[in-house]
């Protein structure tokens, strides 16, 4: 089991902490590092910014979003980001939900995510192997494009520039069964958003057709701490957020993942305090049991003994929510 660094998005402003982590990660033997976005900081500007301050680490995005860019702008800055960091590049890809899809990129939520995703994908692979001008009879992504308002002048187009990988990785961040299926059959890898080692049958039968080589890499937080109560907080508060703010009461893939985890009642009551305003309270019911088995946290020996059940299911990657430089150093020591 490998280990990368997640650094995720920024809050108010840039962490003045993260460049001094990736390097740090880099100098331990970290596989990956990667980035992220929501509404706020992209994914790629930062991920640039560490490529030019390290030399060997791999980059990732975790997530980038599909709505954000059409596929060959996306294609684009991937097969950039790759020549420029010598090959280093993987691309990891996540659809995010209507509320985030229509409230800030103002785009309508694809009725058929399977099918928006394919699609996007098929794209990027097509920039990516340069074999031929990039033509696709898509739903989602027509490419010419040749809807009611086109000129009708629409060219097949390929990269002026040649990619310098046509296996440029693809990873995507899926939730449902079906999502994660299609994931095992398109895509380089799969990004799960939560990640327990105890529940590893909910995924048994959508990666039983994984070939070699495909990427399961799960992002935990991982905090070094005396006290598991105290280290759960900041799980609870991202746990929190992403089931009761990120989606609507009606639909919310993150509340729909935490109940196939047994935490239906829990998750209704979080999204109910957290869209009342209430959100401290909300932070305060996600379960402690939840936060603890979708983290590693506590004293070096709790995570040490922890961390073994991760390595005995199909992870090849996790993906370390690390905050400080200590927790860094002691999860690599363990790993090794």
């Amino acid at each position: 089991m490998r280990l990368g660094l997640a650094l995720g998005y920024w809050g108010r402003g840039p962490d003045p902490r993260h460049l001094e982590l990736a390097q740090e990660a880099e100098r331990l033997g970290y596989h990956s590092v990667w980035t992220a976005e929501s509404w706020g900081s992209d994914a790629f500007t930062p991920l640039t910014w560490l490529a030019a301050h390290t030399t060997r680490i791999a980059l990732g995005t975790a997530v980038a979003q599909m709505a954000a860019r059409t596929p060959t702008a996306t294609a684009m800055q991937a097969l950039t980001l790759d020549h420029l960091s010598g090959g280093r590049m993987m691309l990891g890809l996540g659809l995010s939900g209507p509320q985030v899809v229509e409230g800030w990129y103002g785009r309508p939520f694809p009725k058929s995510p399977l099918t928006a995703t394919r699609e996007y994908v098929d794209v990027i692979r097509q920039v990516l192997e340069r074999a031929a001008p990039v033509r696709l009879d898509g739903r989602y992504h027509p490419l010419p494009y040749a809807g009611p308002d086109a000129t009708g002048l629409g060219k097949p187009l390929k990269p002026i520039v040649h990619p310098l990988r046509a296996d440029l990785p693809v990873l995507l961040g899926a939730e449902g069964p079906k999502n994660i299926a299609q994931t095992v059959r398109i895509a380089d890898g799969w990004l799960p958003l939560y990640w327990s080692p105890s529940r590893t049958e909910l995924y048994r039968e959508a990666l039983a057709d994984a070939r070699d080589g495909f990427m399961v890499a799960p992002m935990a937080q991982v905090r070094v701490c005396a006290d598991v109560a105290e280290g759960l907080k900041p799980v609870k508060a991202m746990l929190g957020f992403y089931i009761g703010g990120m989606g609507h009461a009606a639909r919310n893939f993150h509340a729909e993942l935490m109940a196939r985890f047994g935490y239906e009642a829990e998750a209704r009551r979080v999204q109910e305090l957290f869209l009342a305003g209430r959100r401290a309270e909300a932070i305060e019911a996600v379960p402690d049991a939840f936060a603890d088995e979708v983290s590693l946290v506590g004293p070096r020996e709790r995570i040490a003994e922890r961390l073994e059940s991760w390595r005995e299911g199909p992870i090849t990657d996790l993906l370390a929510l690390a905050p400080d430089l200590g927790t860094l150093r002691v999860l690599a020591e363990l790993a090794g």
